[in-house]
Parts: C-alpha cells; structure tokens; sequence
C-alpha cells in the first residue's frame, strides 16, 4: 500500500553506514551503575531498597503507586553503595539507587516479574516505557481511554534520526521478538491491523520482519525522510489520518510504538524480563564506533571507552540523535531507558555557538521545513519579546520539537529552544496541549 507524504521535513545525511552493519555486543559491566529512580515521563519512583542492602539482578530498586509511572529494577547482582541525586542528560539532578556489581554476572539469569493476568499489567511490573526516546509508560498507552477504539497498530521502526542505528539493528537481530511484541500488543489493545513502517534505508530490516511476520502483521517500508518517525507524521504516512488539535494520536484510531519496545514487551511477557538494558549506538569521533548492549545505569563515559574511546577532536558530545538529543557536560550521566545513541560529533559538524538571538531574515525556510505546518519564526519572535500570549496564537505547544527549523535556518536562530521555553511557559500558564 502507498504511503502518503507528510508537510515539510528535511534530508539530512544520515551518517548510519559507520554501525548500520555491526552486530549488537554487550558492553563491558561498569565499577558502579547509578540508575536513576525517574527514567521514565510520570511520577518518579522512590527507593524500595537501602544502602548496603544486597540486590539481585532484576529485582526492583525503585516504584510508585502512581498510574503514570515505571518500576525500576537492578540491572546487575551485587549491593547498593548510594542513594542519591545523580546528574542526567536532561541537566537536572533526579534521586538514583547506586550499585556495586559482583565481579561476575550471570546475565541470562535474573528475577522474573510478577506476570499478571493481562498484558499491561505484565508490562507495567517489567518497568517498560517508549524507548524511542520519549519514554512514556507502555502500560499507561496499552489502555486507550474510553471511547477511542484502536484499530490500527504502527509499529514505529523508522529512525529517522541520523547517526542511530540501534532500532534497525533490533529488528535485523531481533525479528522474531519484535513482531511477537506487535502481536501482543494488538492483542491488547484489540488492534484488527498491525503496521511495522520501516524506512527505506533498512530494506534489510523489512527483510527480515517481513519473513518472521504472519498474516496478522503487515510491514511497510516508507520513504526516508526527517522526521518520518514522529508519531503524528507516521500515522499520516500509514493511514492518512491527522492528529486532531487536542487529541491524543488515539483519536485518529491509531497507536504507535517503537519496535524496540515492543521487542521488551515480548521479552516480558514470554520470559518475565524487566528492563534492565537497552542496545545504545555509539558513534562519531570514538576509535570503535557499535551498536552496544548497555546496562541501565552505565556512565556515559564507560561507553564511549567501551567504543575505544574519543578519536581525534570533538565538537559535542549528544545522548540520543543530533536533531532532538542533548548535547552532554558532564560524562557522568547514565544510560536510561530512553537513551539509544551517544554521539561524538566531529567540529565540522557543529555549527559555531551564537551569542544572544539573531534577527529573522523572514526567508520562510522554516515555515517550508516545518512538518507540523507552524510558522516557527513568528514563535520565536514573540518567545524573545516573552509575549506567550503571542506564542499561544501562533500554536506553539503544536510544536513537536523535531529541530527542522533550526537545522534550516540560516541566521541560526535558536529556534527549537525559543519555542521550547514558550511551551513551557503556557504549560506552567494552564494552557492544555
């Protein structure tokens, strides 16, 4: 079946070729895991353990009663050292449970979850959460609110962003796992289609989804394009449905899912596995750029000497893709449930740091590149003159956040941080997305 087209997006060289063909390899255990009690959006969890206590690999350090949330488990056997503040990659500083692994680990063992008697509540005791990046709880998403009938599944195996490689390494490796979690998942939700949209840069993927696939799983290969994973631009591109103002993705009769969270729901509900560890790539300026089987909780700068350490000069340092990640400070910070790629960017490849805000040339580049249809740069203007009343006007919180219009703008205006602040403001202002 054709796909359709979304409004604007860009074409950025995608740099995947570097880890595109290298198979996934468990990185090496690091001295101390700081796993942090909020990797998830919610309530963050409190510590269900103490310092010096004895843990077992997969066993629970952190939960909260709370709906939207996910439980916290050690990703190794040995005993708490810590627990404490821990700086993330977001910049702020959230409560962690610090642990001291045994010199050896026996990583196919590990503590299985409490299985309940239907699929979310198995997911929501293994702790998974989106693993594209946004990490909202998968528990909360597998029960659509009343009224919204889910009648299409989209996985979503795209990975627009350049540099990442680890969901197309996931579905390559893993075929098997991520169309069982499609499975389970339609299941849940009483889905009666299942879409696994690839892009057609990793016809390898497709490939191997479509030879594992039954006839209750369709794979759709569509065209490389930033940002074609977006949940409301793949569920254009796969049913032709927009997204209603005010809507959750639902609304359309849709539900996306990366497939590496579904490959974790499978793992869960077959095997009573929780999260514990997520393939990260690790790419750019390091001597052995891979796709790496991290544990949550590992250092950042553990993975990139797993990777052979930093090669050459660098520009910054992003955890997660160089579109929507963050450039990173402080090494320190650990892996999380949201986390797929550490990228060492070359100095070439960032632009010079730009002091203060530079005018608008009003080229309407952004306007063109914005896959939402927003007019970026008037946001940005009124976000600068702090009029959020302005930004509300010009649909700020319809921003996806995607970098688009930064990327193309050529004063280089920064304009995904002007409407992020905006956004944030009307948030705090009681304005509803």
């Amino acid at each position: 079946m054709a796909t359709r087209a979304f409004n604007g997006g860009i074409h950025p060289a995608d740099r995947k070729d570097a880890t595109s063909a290298l198979a996934v390899t468990r990185a090496r255990v690091p001295q101390v895991l700081r796993v942090p009690l909020s990797q998830h959006l919610g309530a963050p969890c409190a510590p269900t353990v103490g310092k010096g206590d004895r843990v077992l690999r997969g066993q629970v350090i952190g939960d909260v009663e709370a709906m939207v949330s996910a439980p916290v488990h050690s990703p190794v056997t040995g005993e708490v050292v810590e627990i404490g503040p821990v700086l993330v990659a977001s910049g702020a500083r959230v409560q962690a449970v610090s642990i001291a692994p045994d010199e050896v680990q026996e990583f196919d063992r590990f503590e299985p979850v409490e299985r309940g008697a239907t699929v979310p509540e198995t997911v929501r005791a293994a702790g998974i959460v989106g693993m594209g990046g946004a990490a909202f709880p998968t528990a909360v998403k597998l029960q659509p609110p009343k009224g919204m009938e889910v009648r299409t599944l989209i996985l979503n195996g795209c990975e627009c962003e350049p540099y990442l490689t680890c969901d197309h390494r996931t579905m390559l490796e893993y075929p098997e796992r991520v169309v069982r979690g499609a499975e389970l998942i339609a299941s849940a939700v009483g889905a009666t289609r299942t879409v696994i949209a690839v892009e057609d840069n990793k016809r390898d993927a497709a490939a191997a989804l479509e030879e594992r696939a039954g006839a209750s799983v369709e794979v759709m290969v569509v065209p490389t394009r930033y940002p074609q994973g977006a949940e409301k631009q793949l569920i254009w591109a796969v049913i032709g449905s927009e997204v209603p103002h005010g809507k959750l993705p639902a609304a359309t009769g849709a539900l996306v899912h990366n497939v590496s969270t579904a490959a974790a729901v499978a793992d869960a509900v077959d095997r009573g596995r929780p999260l514990m560890e997520r393939v990260v790539t690790v790419t750019g300026n390091v001597r052995n750029p891979g796709n790496y089987l991290a544990l949550l909780g590992t250092p950042v700068a553990d993975l990139i000497e797993a990777a052979g350490g930093l090669h050459g000069e660098y520009g910054r340092i992003i955890a997660g893709g160089p579109m929507t990640g963050m450039a990173l400070a402080d090494l320190s910070v650990p892996v999380v449930k949201g986390m797929g790629g550490i990228v060492v960017l070359d100095p070439g490849d960032t632009a010079p740091a730009v002091h203060g805000d530079q005018p608008c040339i009003r080229c309407s580049r952004c306007s063109d590149a914005c896959p939402m249809m927003l007019e970026p740069f008037a946001i940005g203007i009124y976000a600068n003159r702090a009029d959020w009343d302005g930004t509300q006007r010009f649909h700020a919180l319809d921003c996806i956040e995607c970098g688009c219009c930064s990327y193309v703008c050529p004063t280089r205006r920064p304009l995904v941080q002007l409407i992020r602040r905006a956004k944030q403001v009307l948030l705090e202002k009681g304005a509803s997305l």
